[in-house]
């Protein structure tokens, strides 16, 4: 049902604008005419004025969506737009078209010389492509290939070269009282009986609190 409604109202829209369309047509046909504008020149004028008037709209549309300078569109809209209404409002009998004055003579003999200006203007007037800024450009970094032959060898190692390794210090003797070693000897004896392995330094370190150097001293004592 909605759809239906919106076609009546599409086709009532339409027929509007054709009976529009062709009454201003008419009317500037016939003011070309009692302008001295005879034959196939005075039907060329409506078709010129609404070409014009159609194209400076359009370029004004494509302006705004792109954001340039809409000011010479506006004005070739209102150049054709005054010529349409002024030519309907003449022939509505404010105007003797039996005696055309000379002033709209030659206003209406000018038409094609602006009309045309106006088009090659419109045509030339910057579109979305050359008022848009453009992107600025960024440096392209490619990846660099060394080559393998360039490429630094490693070191050798110092074992490989023959060089001495220097040995690493020893841990420094603490003195761990009796009680600590007889106390630790208990837990190593708990500890190879629950894993069948001997107790290690970090073991004692963990279970009795102790600092490192002193765990592993007393660990060596308890092998």
């Amino acid at each position: 049902m909605a759809a239906s409604k919106w076609a009546i109202r599409l086709d009532a829209v339409l027929v509007q604008a054709v009976i529009a369309g062709a009454l201003s047509f008419a009317h500037l046909h016939d003011l070309a005419a009692a302008a001295g504008q005879d034959g196939w020149k005075a039907w060329a004028y409506p078709v010129s004025v609404d070409l014009l008037m159609v194209a400076a709209w359009r370029r004004l549309s494509v302006l705004r969506k792109v954001g340039g300078p809409v000011g010479a569109a506006w004005f070739w809209f209102a150049v054709a737009l005054v010529a349409s209404l002024g030519a309907n409002v003449a022939t509505a009998g404010l105007l003797d078209l039996a005696n055309v004055p000379a002033w709209l003579r030659i206003l209406v003999a000018g038409w094609p010389a602006l009309a045309f200006l106006g088009g090659t203007l419109l045509v030339h007037t910057p579109a979305d492509h050359e008022t848009a800024e453009p992107e600025p450009l960024r440096p392209v970094v490619e990846p660099v290939s060394v080559p393998a032959d360039s490429a630094p060898e490693p070191e050798p190692d110092a074992v490989e070269a023959g060089e001495p390794v220097p040995a690493l210090p020893a841990p420094p003797s603490v003195d761990v009282p009796p009680a600590l070693v007889d106390h630790a000897r208990k837990l190593a004896d708990a500890h190879r009986t629950a894993t069948g392995n001997p107790i290690d330094a970090d073991t004692l370190r963990d279970r009795l609190g102790l600092p490192g150097p002193m765990a592993a001293q007393l660990a060596t004592q308890l092998t």
